[in-house]
């Protein structure tokens, strides 16, 4: 990676992208949490816009991260509040006060306006969980019927293009997984391009969901998993590739740990979706040094939004990280932003005029910000 002056805002935040890890619990707005909360009377420690702002998830037993390449953060960081709430806490919170297909169809509607409006998004995928208990009315088609409306009325009124992942919750067993992937499988939707394993990496490891994401293989579902990401090695990540048969990794920091992992996933550009933004503070410094060493050692590299209601981020907010902070050059982040066209999971002819597309709107915003491709900048 070399060194290398900002890019303007306004560059990048018009340059065209695809936000292929995105959470849709993550997306939800606080002000709608707020509004669906008041009307489920949903008993809160506080008020529901203080709490999105105090998440701050506090990270596992640091003993597992002892002697790392890049030191990760005993401490507390900076900015964290007097009170934290937990990710997966205020993610519970949302899904309690979801009461119908409306609301889902609004949230995912709202999740593609915002990464339109804020990050000139242009491609959202967007990771799904297993219907709670009091949603179970709606089944599985209705639930997914419901997301596909919100992506169409989007797709209608921002030009946007969308698909959805089915979330596979590690923490729970190798059977759960197996019948979520069957009903997906017994369900084609064409808005549901695949599979993707979540929660905490130390949960659950990936080979507990062989049988799953073999099936979903055998049905041409497209295949990521949560990798390297709370597990401080390169191991799993080689399982989710080599035994899950997965097209892209989520995370992966942790390949670092391992220099002819490394080599290999540079050699076979391996699609790596990262996140500079964690709701675990303390670790967002070392999440920025574990992507600039990806970036260094060559690796496919992609910005992500991750959860970016709940953070707060954006894509283009994820991007300006990579290249004030980081010190990504021109060269490396226009890369990043054409990979995420071609790591996406549109089909056949929408993934071509995507890629075509991206390339196209790059060369022209380069020319009008007089940034040619390969030079330093000044």
């Amino acid at each position: 990676m070399t060194s290398a002056s900002p890019l303007p805002a306004d560059y990048l935040r018009r340059l065209p992208k695809a936000d292929l890890h995105c959470h849709l619990i993550g997306t939800v707005r606080p002000t709608t949490f707020a509004e669906f909360a008041r009307r489920e009377r949903l008993a809160l420690p506080d008020d529901p816009e203080r709490i999105f702002a105090d998440i701050n998830s506090l990270p596992p037993d640091p003993a597992l991260y002892e002697n790392t390449r890049i030191p990760v953060p005993q401490g507390r960081g900076a900015d964290e509040p007097e009170v934290s709430y937990s990710l997966f806490q205020v993610s519970n919170w949302v899904v309690e006060v979801l009461r119908d297909a409306d609301d889902l169809t609004r949230i995912v509607y709202e999740a593609f306006e915002d990464a339109h409006r804020r990050s000139g998004t242009r491609h959202l995928e967007l990771f799904f969980d297993a219907l709670p208990p009091h949603l179970s009315s709606l089944g599985y088609t209705g639930a997914v019927e419901a997301y596909a409306e919100g992506i169409r009325r989007a797709e209608r009124d921002f030009g946007m293009s969308g698909r959805m992942i089915q979330g596979i919750d590690r923490s729970r067993s190798g059977e759960e997984a197996l019948q979520v992937v069957r009903r997906v499988v017994d369900n084609p939707h064409e808005y549901v391009a695949g599979i993707g394993l979540d929660n905490l990496e130390t949960a659950g490891p990936p080979e507990r969901f062989v049988d799953a994401y073999r099936l979903a293989g055998e049905a041409g579902l497209r295949r990521t998993a949560h990798s390297s990401e709370h597990a401080p090695t390169a191991v799993n990540t080689l399982t989710c590739l080599d035994v899950l048969g997965c097209d892209r990794i989520d995370h992966g920091y942790y390949v670092l740990e391992d220099d002819a992992v490394v080599a290999r996933l540079r050699e076979q550009q391996v699609a790596f979706t990262v996140a500079s933004t964690t709701s675990r503070r303390s670790w967002r410094p070392w999440r920025r040094a574990s992507i600039a060493a990806m970036i260094d050692a060559g690796l496919n590299v992609i910005p992500c939004s991750d959860d970016p209601g709940m953070f707060p981020t954006t894509l283009a907010q994820e991007y300006a990280i990579v290249s004030e902070q980081i010190g990504a050059s021109h060269a490396e982040v226009r890369r990043m932003a054409l990979a995420s066209a071609e790591a996406s999971w549109l089909p056949g002819e929408e993934h071509a005029r995507l890629v075509e597309s991206f390339t196209a709107e790059i060369a022209s915003l380069d020319e009008e910000f007089g940034l040619v491709p390969g030079a330093a900048q000044r």
